[in-house]
């Protein structure tokens, strides 16, 4: 509001030419109800002035939402820009233009955006939360923790702190703590199935397979499109062995998605495990045609052909797994070495 008054005061004065023009115009006010009549006048102006910026500051927001829920973030972020330039003391706008920041990738920006945030409201749980999101996929988990913990104590009901700050665990490599932060939003919201896959990844990284399994279908039951939980429980099926299953849901994984390279490469893996070569090569080359610097995909690819005897073929995705920077493994390239009569 301070900038609207401003720039009103800045009208008025245009309109009125300089201050000596505009004293000289109260000065001819000859009576008090004149008077009363030109402060009532201004005011209404000043008034309907405001208003009008209240109403910009709106029409602004909304649409840098309306750009958000489209997954257009740059659109986004040009209208909460906007929103912010005419009230620089709209908390929700930083808060709302650090996510679309986020979601681009922008991550710095977003920690800046949710820091004016906070700045502005030191109570604004939302903003610790998202600032925790940005510094997780930074990598900076330490401060994700407690940018986390800040909101779970703003809000101690706040699930999605709850969950984010699992995954800043989880990526610490803190299994135990990430199941007690997914039971707590799991017991705050029964339906959070992004909490559900999240505990899921945390039970199948302590070989808790089944668990794992039964939390994967459960997110699956509350989002039956979200491909990610397929693909996580093909491969706790993978893990327990039980191959027709996985190769069932990293299916259902790509019809979802079919985009979905690590589902590609996670059922040519099964496939090369079954002995299916031709399959797991079609995968292999399908989830390096979506990423060509899939260097696993080229390791496993080089596999499945030294197990059809195309060494040749096989050397080449050897080659090309090394020279983005994987490490074969010597045993694979001894065998390779001894079936194909050639050193590299």
């Amino acid at each position: 509001m301070q900038i609207c008054l401003a720039a009103f005061l800045r009208w008025f004065a245009r309109r009125q030419g300089d201050c000596r023009k505009e004293s000289l115009v109260m000065m001819r006010v000859r009576n008090k109800e004149t008077f009363k009549r030109v402060l009532l006048s201004s005011g209404m102006v000043v008034c309907l002035f405001l208003t009008g910026c209240a109403e910009r500051t709106t029409d602004y927001f909304y649409r840098g939402g309306a750009y958000y829920h489209k997954d257009e973030y740059d659109g986004a972020i040009f209208y909460l820009s906007k929103a912010i330039e005419i009230n620089p003391k709209g908390a929700n706008a930083y808060n709302n233009r650090g996510l679309a920041y986020n979601r681009k990738g922008e991550y710095d920006r977003a920690i800046s955006d949710c820091s004016k945030a906070i700045e502005i409201n030191p109570e604004y749980a939302m903003a610790y939360n998202n600032r925790g999101n940005a510094y997780n996929n930074k990598g900076e988990y330490d401060r994700a923790i407690s940018d986390c913990s800040k909101a779970l104590e703003i809000n101690p009901v706040y699930a999605e702190a709850y969950n984010n700050r699992g995954l800043a665990y989880y990526n610490k490599g803190e299994y135990d703590r990430v199941i007690s932060d997914c039971n707590k939003a799991i017991e705050i919201n029964p339906r959070y199935a992004e909490a559900y896959n999240n505990r899921g990844l945390a039970y199948a990284k302590k070989d808790e397979y089944d668990q794992a399994i039964s939390d994967f279908t459960k997110t699956i039951e509350i989002n039956p499109s979200q491909a990610e939980a397929y693909n996580n429980r093909g491969n706790a099926y993978a893990k327990k062995g039980e191959y027709d299953q996985a190769i069932s849901d990293y299916t259902k994984a790509i019809e979802i998605n079919p985009g979905y390279a690590n589902a590609y490469y996670n059922r040519g893996v099964t496939y090369n495990k079954k002995g299916k070569y031709n399959q797991a090569i079609s995968d292999f080359t399908k989830a390096i045609k979506m990423d060509p610097k899939y260097a696993m995909a080229y390791n496993n690819r080089g596999i499945a052909y030294y197990h059809k005897g195309e060494y040749d073929k096989a050397w080449e995705d050897v080659h090309k797994a090394q020279s983005l920077g994987l490490q074969v493994p010597p045993e694979f390239i001894k065998d390779l070495r001894e079936a194909s009569g050639r050193e590299n």
